[in-house]
């Protein structure tokens, strides 16, 4: 398999688990259907897919991501970044966007992880294998512990985080509330 300069490619999973299959890889030239269908899919859901403006052109955005993974020309406010497609047997069934570092934002509310599986993907364990490869390839660039963060109102993703071996923060509030009628955001370390 090709990789453009810079881009993570397959990562094999260490588990003998059913998502063995799934691997992590960058988008491609000729992903930008699939981007548009999976925004569709998960925007009921308020989540973003890609991160991917509207009205910026697809190339265009590869190439951003392609620097944002280097840290080149980073806006201000932005981290360096790899995001990569969960894909199982040749089908986009989910995203991640691993922070190289973070900045104060990212300690509040995102941390190094943020993953997102399509609607009719989930509850086949691809989310957890998701978070375990991101973390993974965090670890292998020297970055641990993983901060995770999710809201009090997704159980999903916190089974995710606990399973994977999140704990709690013990120096953040159990529940930190964002403003009136937005739920709690928690953070979890994982080792």
């Amino acid at each position: 398999m090709r990789r453009r300069r810079g881009q993570a490619g397959p990562v094999a999973s260490s588990d003998a688990s059913s998502d063995d299959a799934l691997v992590l890889r960058a988008p491609r030239p000729s992903d930008e259907p699939v981007a548009r269908a999976a925004q569709s899919a998960l925007a009921p859901d308020g989540f973003d897919f890609g991160l991917w403006p509207a009205g910026e052109p697809w190339l265009a955005y590869l190439d951003r991501l392609d620097r944002e993974q280097r840290g080149v020309d980073l806006p201000p406010g932005r981290v360096p970044m790899t995001f990569l497609y969960a894909e199982v047997g040749g089908r986009v069934v989910g995203r991640t966007s691993i922070r190289h570092m973070l900045n104060d934002t990212l300690c509040v509310e995102g941390g190094h992880v943020g993953y997102a599986v399509l609607p009719g993907e989930r509850r086949r364990g691809y989310a957890t294998a998701i978070l375990r490869r991101s973390i993974e390839l965090l670890r292998a660039r020297g970055v641990g512990p993983v901060l995770v963060t999710c809201r009090e109102d997704n159980p999903g993703s916190l089974a995710v985080i606990t399973r994977c071996g999140g704990r709690p923060d013990p120096g953040w509030p159990a529940s930190r509330p964002h403003g009136a009628g937005r739920p709690a955001t928690l953070r979890f370390w994982i080792g």
